[in-house]
């Protein structure tokens, strides 16, 4: 990756985008030290022109940025960095520097609801019960709610295969939790099927 730090003072425009939903997070400059620091730590690091130093991005709050992947464009003077946000983005609270909402969909913030409850131990919570049973147990859910799921697709009642549809799906997302695998690390494997 050959960048062109020449051009603006030694400093290049980055473009920060959420790797799952490709969403645009903010816009932050780098000289060629902080570009370097950025591939060495797999953190996004960028030069403060207010500070006039070094500055990675959750250094105070702990929201860092995890560098996915790393673009250059055509005319080597923008760099594109495709990251996962620990949390909210934007110093004001919000979730991009641009006022937007995350947008990475319904199924992640399920599976962040999911983790959620097991983590904190949510006492009534049918998701931390299912998940203190057991990994045979929640195994066993799985099966039992894919053979509803098959016995409904051989019917013509939508609303009874969505619903249960829906099941199979909350109840593999809990047996992901429990294994340790997260629906991001299931897509890159039907990514790389798909090459």
């Amino acid at each position: 990756m050959k960048i062109d730090f020449n051009k603006d003072k030694g400093l290049v425009p980055v473009i920060i985008q959420d790797s799952r939903t490709l969403q645009v997070l903010m816009l932050g400059y780098m000289n060629e030290e902080a570009f370097e620091k950025t591939k060495a730590e797999g953190i996004v690091t960028f030069f403060s022109r207010s500070k006039n130093r070094l500055w990675t991005k959750g250094e105070e709050s702990g929201n860092f940025l995890t560098v996915k992947s790393i673009n250059i464009d055509c005319d080597q003077d923008t760099i594109l960095i495709k990251a996962v946000p620990k949390n909210v983005v934007c110093h004001t609270g919000s979730f991009s520097c641009f006022g937007e909402k995350n947008a990475k969909g319904f199924l992640y913030e399920l599976e962040e609801k999911i983790s959620q409850r097991i983590d904190t131990k949510a006492e009534g919570s049918y998701t931390y019960s299912l998940y203190q049973r057991g990994i045979n147990k929640m195994a066993q859910k799985v099966g039992e709610e894919a053979v509803e799921l098959v016995i409904e697709a051989k019917d013509n009642n939508e609303e009874l295969f969505k619903n249960e549809a829906a099941d199979l799906l909350y109840h593999f997302l809990i047996l992901l939790k429990a294994k340790g695998f997260s629906v991001e690390e299931i897509e890159e494997v039907l990514k790389s099927r798909t090459q």
